[in-house]
């Protein structure tokens, strides 16, 4: 990674007792030599995730984005170049809950989804796409999840439908630039506890955790970890796919893992 450009969405600081996918991310791109733009809407979280990369002797800086809006994503990419020479990577993580059934849900949860979870990796892949293949080429890694490939356990149809559309996206902008030696790939986390499920209660937490066939529960170092794979030239001749992280539970069906809640 040395020497390579990276910008992380959504990859300030939440400041709570599990790191988020795009704090654990930044960090590890830091650590293998990677100059990492935090990309965040709170200045305050990009800035604990800059010091903490600092500290330990990384190169990161903050380009305040709001991904909802093209022109926030077209500032991303090009300031990123005129800051470090080239656009290399892009991890489209920012994120945005939505619930409800379809029959639950009122249009402003359904146009927060689709806007931050599917809108923003488009523009922000539609800047950095021409700023990569200037460059020779690049690796986009989308955070999907495993939500947005099989029903999971909550009622969140704006999330997971706008988690599906970012996997389908993948395929699409594998095969479309592929040429330009961009490759595009995909992670879909499961039960990973991180920021974005801090709220969860121990109870919730042991649930999710037995079901899975390792029985374990994941952390955003274990998504973080792949997207450095995704990241790096060992993974050269893989794009276009869609890799749960998720500790084998899309490979049981609901009955196969049923008694692992009797533990």
């Amino acid at each position: 990674m040395e020497g390579k450009a990276a910008v992380v969405t959504g990859a300030g600081s939440r400041g709570r007792s599990a790191p988020g996918i795009g704090y654990a991310t930044a960090v590890l791109f830091a650590r293998q030599g990677a100059k990492v733009v935090v990309a965040d809407l709170d200045e305050e979280r990009a800035g604990a995730t800059i010091k903490f990369i600092a500290d330990n002797g990384g190169d990161a800086s903050f380009i305040p984005a709001d991904i909802t809006r093209e022109e926030d994503c077209r500032n991303l990419a090009e300031k990123c170049v005129d800051r470090y020479g080239s656009l290399d990577i892009l991890v489209n993580n920012a994120g945005a809950p939505g619930t409800g059934k379809v029959t639950d849900h009122d249009e402003t949860t359904w146009n927060l989804a689709m806007d931050v979870n599917l809108k923003g990796p488009v523009m922000a892949c539609k800047h950095a796409v021409p700023q990569m293949a200037a460059g020779g080429g690049g690796s986009i890694i989308n955070i999907s999840s495993i939500d947005g490939l099989l029903a999971g356990a909550y009622l969140n149809v704006p999330y997971s439908v706008a988690k599906g559309g970012l996997a389908t996206l993948t395929k699409l902008m594998a095969v479309h630039h592929g040429r330009e030696n961009i490759r595009v790939n995909c992670l879909a986390p499961g039960h990973v506890h991180a920021s974005f499920t801090a709220g969860f209660s121990p109870e919730e937490r042991e649930r999710r955790r037995k079901i899975g066939p390792l029985g374990t529960e994941g952390t955003a170092w274990d998504v973080a970890y792949a997207a450095l794979y995704f990241a790096s030239d060992e993974s050269r001749w893989i794009s276009g796919i869609v890799m749960p992280v998720d500790g084998g539970l899309l490979a049981a069906t609901p009955l196969a893992v049923m008694g692992n809640l009797d533990e």
